[in-house]
């Protein structure tokens, strides 16, 4: 046995018996709420929640925004967060002056993408959160919450849960021991199941056993998606004097990628088809970048061998550094990031979740179900 080998067991064996008692603690507050024994609010217009089961990475980000680009012009939306990593406490409604420190990174993404159309808040009560912005908004007809399928103090009218195609919840296991927040049979709670990041040629064989892998009641329609990258946009458009492309760069250019999101498999991957050089500094997840690793970040650029040298981060990382104040103004010109889409693919259930997700809303609540209101 290999040192790493045994460093590996000894873990497990200590982190295992933290995750029984995690895992008993999750499953007796899941059961008090399937019980009715702990209070859950049904508002008077749908709330859509969109969650996973496990601690980041599956892309709820781009598919609150796929929802938002297609259900706006049809429904007045309020986008409802948790804010993780702000500094503010409470109920904050977004505005232009908002930045990751007072209402999130995922928040102000939001907001810079849909103000016009979109209402978004944060408050890590999210019932009060709802309250909040109907109050402000009464002409709201339509809410969804983003990161919420472990607050269950709402109930959601449509639930859509994200499952990462790289990182399949059977093999995983309850935090601290693996990712999971909650056991599997969490799944129940979803109406929609998607699988994100799928590979464009998969065949249906590919979708046959994934579906069969998760196990889905019969009530439950799996969804299948995939990630479009689009073309590179400055971060700091006032201090861009020109465009750039990756298609542009060639082999003797080079680009330092900076990430700090949960999991960069698919974005550094988005990478490898292009001939210049690519260097990566990686940080965890909602990074908040001190001035140590601004510093440490121009070093490298300076330090990067290339004609043409330009850094590309992701569009949360983005909000982070367009608040920065210690950002350097020499790289702001040569800063940009990668706008990034969901697709639909034409799974079993085909690839009109939009459809799906509005018959649902429009569907009449059962009596039965409808046990608290707000």
């Amino acid at each position: 046995m290999t040192r790493s080998d045994y460093i590996d067991k000894l873990l497990t064996g200590l982190l295992t018996p933290a995750s029984w008692l995690y895992g008993f603690a999750v499953y007796l507050r899941n059961k008090m709420f399937d019980k009715h024994l702990i209070r859950q609010v049904v508002f008077d217009i749908p709330v859509i929640c969109v969650g996973n089961l496990t601690v980041g990475g599956t892309g709820k980000t781009p598919h609150v925004e796929y929802l938002l680009n297609n259900l706006a012009s049809r429904y007045n939306i309020g986008v409802l967060s948790r804010g993780y990593r702000r500094k503010t406490k409470g109920y904050v409604l977004a505005n232009a002056k908002s930045t990751p420190d007072t209402i999130g990174d995922e928040p102000c993404l939001f907001y810079q993408k849909f103000s016009r159309i979109v209402k978004v808040a944060v408050c890590e009560n999210r019932v009060e959160g709802v309250k909040r912005l109907l109050q402000d908004f009464p002409d709201i007809n339509l809410v969804i919450l983003d990161d919420a399928y472990q607050h269950r103090y709402i109930k959601p009218k449509v639930s859509i849960l994200l499952t990462d195609f790289y990182h399949p919840i059977a093999n995983d296991h309850l935090l601290p021991l693996g990712t999971l927040r909650e056991g599997i049979r969490g799944v129940n709670r979803a109406d929609f199941v998607i699988v994100t990041k799928c590979n464009e040629e998969m065949k249906p064989i590919d979708y046959r056993l994934l579906v069969k892998g998760m196990d889905l009641m019969s009530y439950q329609t799996p969804y299948f998606s995939r990630y479009v990258y689009r073309d590179i946009k400055p971060v700091f458009p006032d201090d861009a004097p020109y465009r750039a492309s990756l298609e542009e760069l060639k082999e003797e250019d080079a680009a330092l990628l900076i990430t700090g999101i949960a999991n960069p498999r698919q974005f550094v991957r988005h990478f490898k088809g292009y001939p210049f050089l690519k260097r990566i500094a990686h940080y965890p997840d909602h990074h908040d970048f001190s001035r140590k690793d601004i510093e440490e970040i121009s070093k490298r650029f300076d330090k990067l061998a290339g004609m043409h040298k330009i850094i590309v981060t992701t569009e949360k990382d983005a909000m982070r550094l367009l608040s920065n104040p210690y950002y350097p103004q020499h790289l702001k010109p040569l800063t940009f990031m990668l706008p990034i889409e969901v697709r639909m693919l034409p799974g079993p259930s085909g690839d009109d979740l939009i459809g799906a997700v509005e018959k649902a809303i429009n569907e009449k609540e059962n009596p039965l179900n409808a046990i608290y209101d707000a």
